[in-house]
């Protein structure tokens, strides 16, 4: 009996630690900032879901194909990513996926841009629309949604 109690404090223990109090997913997967940045850094999914929350709500997701949608994001601005690794002013961003689908991003289209995390509220690895597009995606709602790169794996900045 005591072996069994033991056994279950073990196994709410690693429960616990393989998910936040938020309910944040354990997935695997790191985002790198690179280029002219003074720090480059590379940011944990897990990092990521700890830091400051900034939400996008009713953003016009303009599609190049099938009718544009209105959705909400959550996750870490992209300015706060870029402060962490002391990127300064910037003219470029190149978004890198993890299929290699790159797209350059000017600094003007970056602004109010996030690290999404969430799509209407839901972690987007749980989100069954989301399911090969995720676990991150960049959100930049002054371009088009076609121009949101999903599965985002590199970030790198151009002065």
């Amino acid at each position: 009996m005591k072996h069994l109690k033991a056994l279950l404090i073990l196994v709410a223990v690693v429960a616990l630690a393989a998910c936040k109090g938020d309910g944040a997913p354990n997935v695997d997967w790191t985002l790198s900032v690179t280029g002219d940045v003074a720090t480059p850094l590379s940011l944990t999914y897990r990092e990521l879901t700890e830091m400051p929350e900034t939400d996008l709500t009713d953003i016009l997701m303009e599609k190049s194909l099938g009718e544009d949608e209105v959705t909400s994001w959550s996750g870490v601005a992209l300015e706060t990513v870029l402060a962490q690794a002391d990127a300064g002013s910037f003219s470029t961003l190149i978004a890198i996926a993890a299929d290699g689908y790159a797209i350059e991003i000017s600094a003007e289209e970056a602004q109010n841009g996030i690290v999404a995390l969430k799509r209407d509220g839901e972690w987007i690895p749980r989100v069954a629309e989301e399911e090969n597009m995720g676990p991150i995606r960049l959100v930049t709602p002054e371009t088009p949604a076609n121009r949101w790169v999903f599965q985002l794996q590199e970030l790198q900045v151009k002065q």
